[in-house]
């Protein structure tokens, strides 16, 4: 992406909370609680629309296509300071376009075309 594309929501992720419960000896209950499955998440991505088809034609892959098993990838969004040196890496498993806005064009309007992407992951790691 060029320096004009942001990313435009944060990525969360997290994991699933299990209640354990338990009597003791002494027939109290006790409840504990326990980390349970990573949980998958989304992040929505706003971009100026470019000639550069490669980011297009991997989300075409699901959203047009509908061909999820080619189009899962492993993504890494690199957080940059402004002399450019990376600073945080986020890197997510099994990565798929899950929806696409096209731009809003007006007439007489001199922004750029924005597109917007919704990419779900299953896994995320940060570094």
């Amino acid at each position: 992406m060029g320096k004009e594309n942001a990313l435009t929501t944060q990525v969360t992720y997290g994991q699933d909370i299990v209640e354990v419960k338990q009597v003791t000896q002494n027939s109290a209950l006790t409840i504990s609680k326990q980390a349970g499955a990573r949980l998958s998440g989304e992040i929505t991505i706003s971009r100026s629309m470019d000639r550069n088809t490669a980011f297009t034609d991997w989300v075409k892959e699901t959203v047009a296509n509908r061909n999820l098993d080619s189009a899962r990838k492993n993504v890494t969004i690199t957080v940059m300071d402004s002399q450019k040196t990376p600073v945080r890496r986020i890197m997510l498993s099994n990565a798929w376009a899950s929806s696409w806005s096209s731009p809003s064009l007006e007439a007489g309007g001199s922004g750029p075309a924005t597109e917007q992407v919704t990419i779900t992951y299953e896994d995320v790691t940060v570094e």
